[in-house]
């Protein structure tokens, strides 16, 4: 049987207090966290960037909460792992992140990051940025808490200050939100190897390293970023980017050659999708229903 929603959150924390660096592989669709699942990751990461650019909109705060929760919930619904949501803003101030806390507790998450920008916010790794006051993030992060009705549902905040505020100022940032109340510490944007480390130094609970490709912050490797000290570490459009370079090239063969016929190597076959989606199972079960007596 799959594990229940209050397990995946049990592993989750534990896996937090383990030592070892949890790796979450962002996913765009269900099948994507199958396939996640299938290589052996420790749990997957719902990407506000991925969601919105899969429904066609720059990532500036545009998506509601209606719209991440349902997909987020399809995607923690399709696999065993654990899985983590990007909140942005929390859609709202305090009593909208308390409302966005239930609503992704109900959907089945373990936990969710809502971050210090003003929104509309901007990607975490452009230029411009522009944050809320300290004092609003600390009311954000003690509705969060307050709101969630389980305990091992994660609430961790995000801070942009880095490129607003400077390394220090992010720092002091997140130890004001640890004291009020939050279980982890996204640090966006960080700069070198070493903002890394002093992270690591200064913020005493679980860390969140975001790898996110042609960013702000080195492209760190899982044994660098283990050996730092982080908890988790999260790749949000790796296999959204993967996936549409190869649309882009697929669809150009196609309407330079009249016919897929040279992509077939490079495609998953029928039968590696029936695999992965587990038709075996679902045709047994067909059977079993299609000879019910009563």
């Amino acid at each position: 049987m799959p594990p229940s929603i209050s397990h995946k959150r049990k592993r989750f924390r534990a896996a937090l207090k383990s030592g070892a660096l949890q790796r979450f592989p962002g996913a765009f669709s269900p099948l994507a966290a199958l396939a996640i699942e299938r290589h052996g990751f420790q749990g997957v990461y719902v990407s506000g960037a991925a969601l919105s650019a899969d429904l066609g909109l720059p990532d500036i705060g545009l998506t509601t909460l209606s719209e991440v929760a349902q997909r987020g919930g399809a995607i923690a619904r399709a696999t065993n792992l654990p899985t983590l949501i990007d909140a942005d803003t929390g859609f709202g101030e305090a009593l909208n992140v308390a409302r966005t806390v239930r609503t992704f507790e109900d959907e089945g998450l373990c936990g969710c990051h809502f971050e210090d920008q003003v929104n509309p916010k901007r990607c975490g790794h452009l230029d411009g940025k522009q944050l809320v006051s300290t004092r609003a993030m600390v009311e954000k992060i003690r509705a969060a808490v307050a709101a969630r009705r389980e305990a091992d549902f994660v609430i961790m905040a995000r801070t942009d200050a880095r490129a607003v505020e400077g390394l220090s100022g992010a720092i002091k940032r997140a130890k004001t939100y640890v004291d009020a109340g939050a279980d982890m510490i996204f640090p966006e944007a960080l700069a070198s190897e070493a903002e890394f480390e002093r992270f690591r130094r200064a913020i005493r609970v679980p860390l969140l390293a975001n790898m996110t490709e042609f960013g702000k912050s080195p492209l760190l490797g899982a044994r660098q970023l283990a050996s730092l000290g982080f908890n988790v570490v999260i790749y949000p459009v790796t296999l959204l980017r993967l996936a549409m370079k190869a649309v882009e090239h697929g669809l150009a063969i196609l309407k330079n050659e009249g016919t897929q016929e040279s992509l077939l190597r490079s495609m998953q076959t029928r039968a590696e999708l029936y695999q992965l989606l587990d038709y075996e199972r679902y045709a047994q079960l067909d059977q079993k229903v299609g000879h019910f007596k009563l």
